[in-house]
């Protein structure tokens, strides 16, 4: 299949970096794909393809991230994300969308599907967060961010490259070619200084209102997780507890991927996103 487009525009005053497969259809929902630490767009680099054969499917770089603008002089906090969420839409030309979250991007995702009731027709959930009560993983990533020389070393090239293999149970797909895209943007000290502030900012504020207000959201829900996750080791916790209040959503437990399960088993995510985007 042929490889997504790599496109940047302007929005939020930020130059943000996007991949996309797919051609724009009026009648058809394009599919936003949102990743998390420390990872960008590459993440959906072999899911895109498929995914874009009926949908437009765009994957951004959030600002703090990859190849998007990483600036030093903002809080990178929820209201921030969801501003730059709507002004990336506004400049793509996109008013109703599906959505697919992962990571901190689930935090960053819902907030903002919530703050537009009735925009996201579908929402595909992968292994994130939803929920404020965290589990001592979490807690432990948040001490970590704020603890100098554990957190230099976790948005270093070598610090990401562990991450990366920590959360993939296949660890014969993390070569070079795989992790270059995730590691060169944090190469210099001002983009690591950037990283550590986005992976920070996000509180439990934002997760006890997702908590509140996800339970109304009217739209089709599929979840796919990975069960080996390292990264969040309550997510099948976390994703039942989501099937509860949403007894109509799919779940699709997966026992051979890690946290990264975009990394595991890409033709097998890109395939059940597509089936469930198919369905009326």
């Amino acid at each position: 299949m042929p490889q997504p487009s790599s496109r940047y525009t302007e929005a939020n005053s930020l130059r943000l970096h996007y991949l996309e497969s797919g051609t724009a259809d009026p009648n058809v929902p394009p599919i936003l794909l949102l990743h998390g630490f420390p990872t960008s767009s590459h993440l959906y680099r072999n899911i895109l393809p498929e995914v874009g054969k009926a949908h437009r499917a765009i994957a951004l770089d959030l600002p703090g991230y990859g190849l998007s603008d990483k600036p030093l002089d903002v809080t990178y906090d929820y209201d921030f994300y969801a501003d730059t969420l709507d002004a990336f839409l506004d400049a793509l030309g996109i008013d109703d969308t599906h959505l697919c979250v992962h990571d901190l991007g689930g935090p960053v995702g819902l907030y903002w599907m919530l703050r537009h009731p009735g925009r996201v027709h579908k929402l595909v959930v992968l292994n994130t967060l939803v929920y404020p009560e965290t589990s001592w993983a979490v807690k432990l990533f948040l001490l970590a961010m704020k603890t100098p020389g554990l957190r230099d070393y976790l948005v270093s090239p070598k610090g990401i490259v562990a991450t990366m293999k920590l959360g993939v149970v296949n660890k014969g797909r993390m070569n070079r070619a795989t992790l270059t895209p995730y590691t060169a943007p944090f190469e210099d000290p001002a983009p690591r200084k950037a990283l550590i502030k986005a992976a920070s900012a996000l509180g439990t504020a934002g997760l006890a209102k997702i908590a509140r207000e996800l339970p109304g959201y009217q739209g089709s829900i599929r979840i796919i997780y990975g069960e080996n996750d390292l990264a969040l080791p309550d997510v099948a916790k976390t994703m039942q507890r989501l099937k509860r209040s949403h007894p109509e959503a799919e779940l699709t437990a997966l026992p051979n991927c890690g946290h990264f399960l975009q990394e595991d088993e890409p033709e097998s995510i890109g395939q059940l996103i597509a089936e469930f985007l198919s369905r009326s």
